[in-house]
């Protein structure tokens, strides 16, 4: 299992009071609002009701609140090769002298001679290092020229490898802090910008993954200012570890190590790598210091507001937090409600328990209510169960693409050499994901412009029509304008031209790009490019994920969608 302990030192004291101002001030902020601007919450409606309870159980977000939860912006000026003549020599200015000092750091030869020639170009790099990113973890990175550049395409090009730091204007000068990541890789640019129709597109790009850590984010939980002891301290450190442990090294240790009177660092648990958000919420609803007694009496108030839609959503990560067989019992009642709210959340908390009983509402979620999809597949993914990886495999072949393609997302963060999703690395760097799957449903292909450099093909049988002439990137064409065949060219300056002759098969075609030097970002647009003429039968979709943030329409029930789901959840 990998370990999510955090390398980095606990944050400085300096750190902690920010963070402190931060969210004192975001909190005078919202106090400001009239109540149409500030709905009340369940986790609102909560608290109310838990600080009104003489004898109220006190939870850790009634002491804490959570430390690294930010997105921390890093950034760098870099130089970008492999450009077909639309680069250009940058003007004097304080980027050019920072990056020529980068050419002579790395003993790049004739360095002003690289700057001015018409295939590479001056850029500026920037990305954000997510809540708890671990050292070695991969994140996007966005590419683009300055203003007022001369630059005039970013197409086929690679960016060299940049430090990335974060940055501040202090004193009217730019200053750097310590080197957090680094960024390499392809360019991938908008395949349908072109440089003379859409110059402000051509010259931004993204290389997918390209940005690699070199230092682990910490998590952790801040005590409000009255609430700071070592006591306190120590008491939630034990109330969050006896919920959570990981294994470090071999060895069972709790999550939370009481560092100061004020801060307690968290080791993020594995079942929610890909969901810190929620980690951190069931985190901050484990009770401190509760006796058997209270935890009865809480549990049947739970067990209450679980069945009411308002405040379900709040009882179930409540009920997650306690975890243990009482609260499980309670959370699949919950997940046999006729109520779809209420079946929801209840089965989304048993998810993060593994509980086999959530697979099954879960999964109707995902197919049936788009507003419960996307957290419908991250639990599924978020599981161990195998009833878990059957129902996310079965959700390939159906005709929806978000939910095709998250139900893929959910299996490759599941078991990722599943043989049923198992790719293979493609392209010179070996980053780019290529999937071939056998299953049924509409024949689709889907693209990613983030996150990863992946190409999925649902489906073995994908051919392009004919005619078509195609561009793979500025030096390879496919050109399908005779016979029933591609000949596909690869044409480079001062070298002989290289040809591969294939079927109208799109994965003969895409491993014959590869082969000829091709990369994921050529692939993509050459794709992009068939779906436009008509030359690709198939569905073609790009980052057809479910949108976060949908609302549940609580005066429309559909009673088909939970007539199915109550047959297969009991």
């Amino acid at each position: 299992m990998k370990t999510y302990r955090y390398s980095a030192g606990a944050p400085s004291r300096r750190d902690i009071l920010r963070t402190a101002a931060a969210c004192a001030l975001q909190s005078m902020a919202l106090g400001c609002m009239g109540p149409i601007f500030r709905p009340q919450s369940p986790d609102a409606a909560l608290t109310e009701v838990d600080s009104e309870s003489p004898g109220a159980t006190r939870l850790v977000s009634a002491v804490a609140h959570p430390y690294g939860m930010d997105f921390v912006k890093v950034e760098n000026v870099a130089l970008v090769t492999g450009l077909d003549g639309s680069g250009e020599d940058p003007a004097p200015s304080p980027q050019r002298a920072a990056l020529l000092a980068e050419l002579n750091r790395r003993e790049i030869k004739n360095p002003n001679e690289v700057l001015a020639s018409p295939n590479t170009a001056l850029v500026l790099v920037r990305g954000f290092l997510r809540p708890g990113i671990q050292e070695g973890d991969p994140f996007d990175v966005e590419v683009r020229t300055p203003t007022r550049s001369d630059t005039t395409s970013l197409r086929g090009g690679w960016l060299m490898e940049t430090r990335l730091t974060e940055m501040a204007v202090l004193g009217g000068q730019v200053r750097t802090g310590h080197e957090m990541a680094y960024a390499v890789g392809p360019i991938l640019v908008d395949p349908s910008a072109s440089a003379d129709s859409d110059p402000a597109l051509s010259t931004v790009g993204r290389v997918l993954t390209g940005g690699v850590a070199t230092k682990s984010r910490q998590l952790g939980l801040i005590l409000d200012h009255q609430h700071q002891s070592y006591r306190l301290s120590q008491l939630v450190g034990k109330a969050v570890s006896e919920r959570f442990h990981t294994y470090i090294d071999g060895r069972r240790m709790g999550v939370a190590t009481p560092k100061r009177p004020e801060y307690i660092e968290l080791a993020l648990h594995p079942r929610y790598k890909d969901n810190v958000g929620r980690y951190m919420r069931v985190v901050r609803s484990v009770a401190i210091d509760e006796g058997p007694v209270q935890r009865m009496e809480r549990l049947k108030l739970l067990s209450d507001q679980l069945l009411d839609p308002v405040t379900a959503e709040t009882a179930a990560v409540r009920l997650e937090a306690v975890g243990g067989d009482e609260a499980i019992e309670i959370l699949k009642k919950g997940a046999k409600a006729e109520d779809r709210e209420v079946r929801f959340y209840s089965a989304e908390a048993l998810a993060y328990l593994d509980v086999t009983e959530a697979v099954a509402p879960l999964a109707r979620a995902a197919v049936d209510e788009p507003a419960f999809r996307v957290a419908a597949l991250s639990a599924l993914g978020a599981m161990e169960d195998g009833a878990s990886s059957e129902a996310l495999a079965e959700m390939l072949s159906v005709k929806s693409a978000e939910t095709r393609y998250g139900a893929f997302r959910g299996l490759t963060s599941m078991a990722p050499d599943d043989r049923r999703i198992r790719g293979e690395k493609l392209g010179p760097g070996g980053k780019f994901n290529y999937h071939v799957l056998d299953v049924g449903g509409p024949p689709m292909i889907h693209a990613t412009s983030s996150h990863r450099q992946e190409l999925v093909l649902f489906g073995k049988e994908h051919h392009f029509k004919l005619p078509a002439v195609l561009d793979a990137g500025p030096r390879i064409m496919v050109n399908g304008l005779n016979g029933s065949q591609f000949t596909i060219s690869r044409f480079s300056p001062g070298e002989p031209t290289q040809q591969r002759i294939v079927s109208t098969n799109v994965d003969e075609v895409i491993r014959a790009v590869v082969d000829l030097g091709g990369d994921y970002p050529d692939v993509v647009q050459m794709l992009q490019q068939a779906k436009n003429c008509g030359a690709l039968p198939s569905r073609f979709r790009v980052n057809a994920l479910p949108e976060p943030g949908r609302t549940v329409d609580r005066e429309e029930n559909p009673k088909s969608s939970d007539a199915k789901l109550l047959t297969n959840a009991n």
